[in-house]
């Protein structure tokens, strides 16, 4: 009963120098793909990529003690970070404090609904899953997860349209206007790298070459080039008027938003004190679906304007006293040496700081990785919002089974 319990007791035994040298290669390796992997599966889930570490973390050290196989490779996988993804937008921002605890929510409730399946023994559901549908199903996410990299590809920052066709155009479309070359050639350089390899000898670890080559190269000819500068420093009056009307439109979004927490507070007090059909309740659902109105407003208008400010193209000038002053590319005043960069604000979800405008003028990288681990806290067990999650764990833990 205890080796059932903790199954590592069986395998303990038999470490010795031998197999614990094979292990620490095994383990490296593996670390070495798992970690760029399990990034990229976090940004696709909508989560900053620093999440994708965490993940990657601990799971395969409690897979390995307590699993069915200490060799297997535990952690993210694409079908479900793209399921988080698509169930988790709608209720908040990509990427937002609000986004990140819906998913570590999620998480909870797929873990207790795998846990219960296992425990009662009631695996064998998936078996009257039909295969054609979930390959289907699977297939399609593979289509998915394949072209919603294009815009890493291309380097370009495009607004999510409601269908993924849409995202799709936009991205090409987007990509015509404006292509970083140095990114789209490095990617090019990572497939011929993977596609050589895998000709030449199939035991030859393509993926982990790919990711430390592709890595050194973009060390060593510095790819990324970010600043921040201030407003009046940009010399372009339509990007200057943008950039405030932006500010004051997603001014206008984090206000609704607590709006609509507050009044949907007081509808489910009004519910429990005065029942569900009296005039309060009704009142504020109209005062809400007002909020919910006036924030798809503002969603559209932030995407036009992120859009906008997207398409602008600068060219740096620096100063004499090492400040920079950014020009649109063919507006450059006459007899002023440029930086030889193509300049573009990163526009993201929140306000841009107009005492320090994120400008880039190199290629993206996956992310920052903030230092230390995060304080260790319990998640927000909402009743609400675990209900309405449900559904979607479910399908995801039949999806583990499978």
């Amino acid at each position: 009963m205890i080796r059932k319990i903790f199954p590592f007791l069986d395998w303990v035994k038999d470490i010795n120098s031998t197999t614990l040298r094979a292990d620490i290669i095994s383990g490296l390796t593996v670390a070495l793909i798992l970690i760029p992997q399990s990034m990229a599966y976090a940004q696709l889930a909508g989560l900053p990529v620093h999440y994708g570490l965490y993940a990657s973390l601990l799971p395969p050290m409690l897979a390995a003690l307590f699993g069915s196989s200490r060799q297997l490779a535990t952690g993210p996988v694409a079908i479900v970070s793209l399921m988080t993804s698509a169930a988790l937008s709608p209720m908040a921002t990509a990427g937002s404090d609000a986004f990140v605890g819906y998913a570590v929510l999620l998480a909870l409730i797929v873990g207790a609904f795998q846990f219960a399946l296992g425990v009662l023994r009631l695996g064998l559901v998936v078996n009257f899953l039909s295969h054609p549908v979930v390959n289907g199903f699977t297939n399609a996410g593979a289509l998915i997860i394949a072209t919603s990299q294009l815009s890493k590809m291309f380097d370009v920052s495009v607004n999510e349209g409601e269908h993924h066709y849409e995202t799709i155009y936009n991205v090409i479309k987007a990509a015509s206007y404006h292509t970083h070359w140095p990114t789209f050639f490095l990617g090019v350089f990572a497939f011929a790298i993977m596609y050589g390899l895998r000709r030449i000898n199939k035991k030859i670890p393509n993926v982990l070459v790919a990711v430390v080559v592709t890595t050194l190269v973009s060390w060593g000819m510095g790819y990324e080039r970010n600043t921040k500068v201030p407003l009046d420093t940009i010399y372009a009056a339509d990007a200057q008027r943008l950039i405030r009307e932006f500010n004051d439109v997603v001014t206008r979004t984090e206000d609704f938003a607590k709006k609509r927490t507050s009044v949907s507070q007081e509808i489910e007090k009004a519910q429990k004190e005065h029942g569900p059909k009296s005039n309060q309740v009704l009142e504020l659902q109209c005062e809400l679906s007002v909020i919910n109105a006036s924030m798809d407003l503002c969603e559209e208008e932030t995407k036009e304007l992120r859009s906008r400010l997207g398409n602008f193209l600068f060219t740096g000038v620096p100063g004499e006293v090492g400040n920079t002053a950014f020009y649109i590319q063919d507006a450059v005043p006459e007899g002023m040496k440029t930086d030889g960069r193509t300049w573009r604000i990163k526009v993201r979800n929140a306000r841009l700081d107009e005492a320090g405008i994120p400008m880039t003028g190199g290629g993206s990288v996956v992310g920052k990785i903030p230092d230390g681990l995060p304080p260790f806290q319990l998640p927000n067990l909402d009743m609400s919002v675990a209900l309405h999650l449900l559904p979607i764990a479910a399908i995801i833990s039949l999806l583990g089974f499978m």
